[in-house]
């Protein structure tokens, strides 16, 4: 079963200032059929918030932790829940 589901991560490391919201984005988008957004926090981690069908949430989810991103990883938290809506696409925030 491929249910819809909402995934919010909080990625650190050295992930601002080196292209990782927008390879993020398009990630989610070579996925298909998610929405949501990537955003850099005051605190240097970017949170990524991503709905849609649990298989490409976590295929996010695992190229998040070791696909080939820009910058580096130290990191990642992650939560799961219902999806919420209200997106429209995938954002940069």
């Amino acid at each position: 079963m491929n249910e819809e589901v909402r995934l919010t991560a909080w990625v650190r490391g050295r992930v601002q200032g080196v292209g990782f919201r927008w390879y993020t984005r398009a990630k989610a988008l070579e996925l298909g059929g998610l929405s949501g957004f990537a955003l850099n926090l005051d605190d240097g981690r970017v949170q990524v918030v991503a709905e849609g069908a649990r298989g490409s949430c976590e295929g996010l989810l695992e190229w998040l932790r070791d696909g080939d991103t820009p910058g580096r990883v130290d990191g990642v938290t992650e939560i799961w829940a219902t999806p919420r809506g209200g997106y429209d696409g995938f954002a940069i925030r």
